[in-house]
C-alpha cells in the first residue's frame, strides 16, 4: 500500500468518524423528543404505543432508502431505535420461557429490542401469571409452527388467565446441533425441547440412529445441559451458542425448511389499529347441529377472513369445547364490530383475546 492510498484510507476514516458523531448526537436528540412524547401521554393518559405511527415510520424510510441501503438491515436498525426510544418513556420487564437463549428470548429481543429488561421463568403458565398478576408488563409465548403445528400449553393457558393480546411476531427457526466440543462422536444424548426434537426427528434418525434423545423443558435448558456435560448435544438457537459458548456440530438439521414459528404478546392492554391487525376471540358454540356453522356463516356473510380455528377441550367437562378464532382487522373496524355484535347471542361463551398489528417476518438467525 503507498502513502498515497494510506492517507487516502485516513481520509475517509475521518469522514466515517464525523458521521457516526454526528448520527450519535441524533440518537440522543431522538431519544430526547421521545420522552417529551411520553410526557405528553402522560397528562393526555394515551397510550405510549402507536402501532399505527411506528408503522408509517417504516413505510416512510423505506421509501425514502429507495434501495440505497439492504432494507432487511435498514427495518432491523431502525427496529432497535425505535423500541429503544419508546422503552425510554417507561422500563418495561417482558417474561418468557427461560432459561436464557431460547426461542422465546429470542422472539422477545426480535420484538422489544435489547433495552427491555428479560424476566425467564420456568413455563408457559408461569408466564401468564406474571403477566395477569401484574408482575411484568409484558409476556411473549409460542402459539403455533407451521411443522409441528399449535403449541397447546399456550392455548389452554389462555383458558385459564386474564390476560389480552398486544401483537405477534414470526421467527424462521433454524436448528443447530450443538456441544462443547462440536465433534459429533462425543454426543451420546441429544436434548433439546419436544417441538425441536419433533422437528428434526428425521435428520437424527437418519444421522444419530443408536443417540437417545431427552425431551426437557426448553431449547435453552437443554443447551445449559449441554454446556455442562461434554457428552451431551442440543438442539438450540443461535444465541444459545454465543450464551454459552457451545460449538455448532451441525447448522441447520431441522426436516423442513420455512419452519416457522408464530409467538405472541400478552399483556393487559390491546393496542390501537395500526391499520394491518389481527383479532381474536375464544368463544364456545351453542349444544346444537349446525352451531359452529351459524359462526361462519357470520364471518362469511361479513366478508371477514377468518385465519385461524382451532378447539380445545374444557378441563373437567368432558366432550365439551371452546374454539380459538383468528380474524383479520382490528375490533374497531366497522366489518369485525358487526361480526362481533352477531357472533355474541350465538355464543354460549364469548372472549375478545385482543386486536393487534400483524407480524413482520423476521429470521432467527442474527
Amino acid at each position: 500500500m503507498t502513502n498515497e492510498q494510506k492517507k487516502d484510507i485516513l481520509i475517509v476514516r475521518k469522514n466515517i468518524d464525523a458521521i457516526d458523531s454526528k448520527i450519535l448526537s441524533l440518537l440522543k436528540e431522538r431519544i430526547g423528543y421521545a420522552r417529551d412524547i411520553g410526557r405528553l401521554k402522560d397528562v393526555g393518559n394515551r397510550a405510549k404505543w402507536d402501532p399505527l405511527r411506528e408503522r408509517q415510520i417504516y413505510e416512510r424510510l423505506l421509501q425514502e432508502n429507495d434501495n440505497a441501503f439492504p432494507e432487511d438491515s435498514l427495518r432491523m436498525i431502525f427496529h432497535e431505535i425505535i423500541t429503544t426510544c419508546r422503552l425510554s418513556q417507561r422500563n418495561i420487564e417482558v417474561a418468557y420461557l427461560g432459561p436464557e437463549a431460547t426461542f422465546s428470548h429470542l422472539a422477545g429481543v426480535k420484538y422489544f429490542g435489547h433495552s427491555a429488561a428479560y424476566k425467564a421463568l420456568e413455563s408457559i403458565d408461569d408466564v401468564f401469571s406474571e403477566v395477569e398478576k401484574g408482575r411484568t408488563r409484558y409476556g411473549i409465548v409460542p402459539v403455533e409452527n407451521t411443522i409441528e403445528g399449535s403449541v397447546v400449553s399456550t392455548l389452554d393457558s389462555f383458558m385459564k388467565y386474564k390476560v389480552q393480546i398486544c401483537g405477534e411476531i414470526q421467527l424462521e427457526i433454524s436448528h443447530n446441533l450443538v456441544c462443547r466440543s462440536g465433534n459429533i462422536e462425543d454426543i451420546q444424548t441429544v436434548a433439546s425441547h419436544s417441538q425441536p426434537l419433533a422437528q428434526c426427528r428425521e435428520w437424527l434418525r437418519k444421522h444419530l440412529p443408536t443417540v437417545p434423545t431427552l425431551p426437557v423443558f426448553s431449547t435453552g435448558a437443554a443447551a445449559q445441559m449441554a454446556a455442562n456435560n461434554p457428552n451431551i448435544g442440543a438442539i438450540a438457537s443461535s444465541l444459545a451458542i454465543k450464551l454459552y459458548e457451545l460449538q455448532v456440530v451441525v447448522k441447520g438439521i431441522e426436516d423442513y425448511r420455512g419452519n416457522t414459528t408464530r409467538f405472541l404478546v400478552i399483556g393487559k392492554k390491546s393496542p390501537v389499529a395500526s391499520g394491518q391487525d389481527r383479532t381474536s376471540l375464544l368463544i364456545g358454540t351453542m349444544d346444537r347441529p349446525g352451531a359452529l356453522n351459524e359462526i361462519l356463516t357470520v364471518l362469511s356473510e361479513e366478508q371477514i377472513n377468518m385465519s385461524k380455528l382451532e378447539s380445545r377441550p374444557i378441563k373437567g367437562k368432558q366432550w365439551k369445547y371452546l374454539f380459538f378464532l383468528d380474524m383479520i382487522g382490528h375490533i374497531e373496524d366497522k366489518k369485525i364490530e358487526r361480526g362481533i355484535e352477531r357472533l355474541r347471542p350465538l355464543c354460549p361463551y364469548f372472549e375478545w383475546l385482543g386486536s393487534y398489528p400483524q407480524s413482520n417476518y423476521l429470521p432467527a438467525d442474527a
